[in-house]
This record gives structure tokens, sequence and C-alpha cells, in this order.
């Protein structure tokens, strides 16, 4: 059993498709009281309206919702220039965005769209490097310099400041990308499909031991998790169950749901019945 007592979150996991009411979805997420909304970010592919741009636009149109590339694909993002993007976007939306960030994944599409093949090795020091990069860009201080195999910085004069403190979040799976995670990242960003809650115990150990050994409490690291599934009238229970299991006995404080098939009846179902059950539930079994 793990809970590091963090504050449990809620969010919801938006899929870029051009045709579908985007901003509306939006919206009723915000209206609804979620905490995150997260893109999915594959420049490559036709049907998506470009992440960066549509998270302007969420961030123009919403209240109180933060905002985030669910996650970044590093390749086709230099890390100077997208942590201008987010401290920017930061900076107008009163600090409503947070980072994910992966390594990239899928080569053949990228390198379509003039981006670099990496194998494993490079694509895990170019996220390293990238990590070195961006936290650089947020300090606000002048004549940044960065040499490294992937990335550099000649001199760089950051800023502007973002409005609050960017949590960075890794969207990563192998071990010495975990290792990194406890390191010198705010959080760390698996699907369900990939990190099932089996491997979680595994995973997080990872992370925790990098922490320890780098001076860090395993408690700062936000544990988010992309929930992939279905929502119906009858799945509510089971629902709460799983995500308050996952919260007070895996260690996992943030859900983004990740719904398939209709989108806002599931959105509505997962914030209005789901989530404050869950909320209630781990405050009990805390305090219990």
């Amino acid at each position: 059993m793990t809970d590091y007592g963090r504050p449990v979150e809620f969010g919801y996991f938006l899929v870029p498709n051009a045709g579908d009411p985007l901003l509306k979805l939006a919206s009723v997420a915000d209206d609804l009281g979620l905490d995150l909304l997260g893109v999915q970010d594959h420049p490559y592919q036709r049907r998506y309206v470009d992440t960066w741009t549509l998270l302007g636009m969420i961030a123009a149109t919403t209240q109180r919702i933060r905002v985030f590339p669910d996650v970044a694909c590093l390749p086709l993002r230099p890390p100077a220039v997208l942590a201008k993007a987010a401290a920017s976007l930061d900076l107008l939306s009163g600090g409503r965005v947070e980072l994910g960030l992966g390594a990239g994944g899928f080569w053949d599409a990228i390198e379509a769209y003039g981006g670099p093949r990496r194998t494993p090795k490079e694509a895990f020091e170019a996220l390293g490097e990238a990590v070195e990069v961006i936290r650089a860009i947020w300090s606000g201080e002048r004549n940044r310099r960065f040499d490294g195999t992937h990335y550099q910085l000649k001199g760089a004069q950051s800023g502007p400041v973002p409005a609050h403190p960017i949590e960075l979040w890794l969207g990563v799976s192998g071990p010495k990308a975990l290792a990194l995670t406890g390191a010198k990242a705010d959080g760390w960003l698996p699907s369900s499909s990939w990190a099932t809650p089996d491997k979680l115990p595994g995973m997080n150990a990872r992370i925790d031991d990098s922490a320890a050994e780098h001076g860090r409490r395993p408690e700062e690291i936000r544990r988010l998790y992309n929930v992939h599934g279905t929502v119906t009238a009858e799945s509510v229970e089971q629902w709460v169950e799983e995500l308050t299991d996952l919260a007070v006995g895996f260690g996992m404080d943030t859900f983004v749901l990740w719904a398939e098939g209709e989108q806002e009846p599931q959105l509505r179902r997962f914030a209005e019945e789901v989530v404050p059950r869950v909320r209630e539930q781990v405050a009990m079994e805390r305090g219990a």
C-alpha cells in the first residue's frame, strides 16, 4: 500500500480531432469544476488541430481550469521555444498552464514532419537535456548557456517568467527515465493503457528511490494517471472504487479521464457522479 497523501485532482483528456466541438467540451469541463484539461500532441496526425494553438484557445475561453499538453512531442517542439510558449500562455492565462513532456515514439511520423529519428538512448538523453533547457528559460535570467549533445543555449535571454511555478510532468516508462523523473521532474504522467495498475508499484518505487538519492521527498512528485475507459451509469460504482484504490493504495493523485465513445455524457457523469464520491471516499479512508 502506498499513499503519498497528496490532494486528489481530476481532469479530462481531449483528443484534438478537428471535427469535434473541442472548445465546447473544454468549457463543459471548466463549468463542471474539473481541475485539469490535457490535450494529446501528435502534430503529424492530419485529423488533429495543433495542440498549442488549441491550448491557447481553451485558456482564452475558460475561466479556471488548468491546461497542459498530454504530452508534448519533444522531437517536434524545440525545448527553449516550448518553454517560452508555456511561460507565455501561463502569463496570459493567469497561471493556468502546466507542461507534460514526452521523449517521442512514432519515429516514422516524426521524421516525416522533419524531426529527428532517435534511438531509445538518444531519446532519453534529449529528454534529460530538455528538462535543463526548459528550467533555464523559465528562470528569467540573462545569458543562459547549455552545451548538450541534442540542445544548446548560447547566451539565451530567458523570459517572460511564468505567472506561477509551472509543473513539469514526464510521460515516461523506462527505468532511467523514471529515475530522471524522481531526480528532476515535478510529476509523472503515465497512461493506464501501458502503465497498468500492476506495474505502478515498481515504477513508483523507481521514482522514489531516485528522489531520495537526490535529496527529495517522494511526496513532492505528483503522480498523474490518464485513465482510459468508458463511464456508464452502470460502471460509476466501479470507477469510484478503482480510483479510490489507485489513490490510497497505489499512490496516484491526479486522474485524467480518457473516455472512449461519445464524450460529453461521459465527461458530465465523471465530473458529477464519480469525482465527488472519490474525493469523499479518499478523505474518509485517509481519516480512518
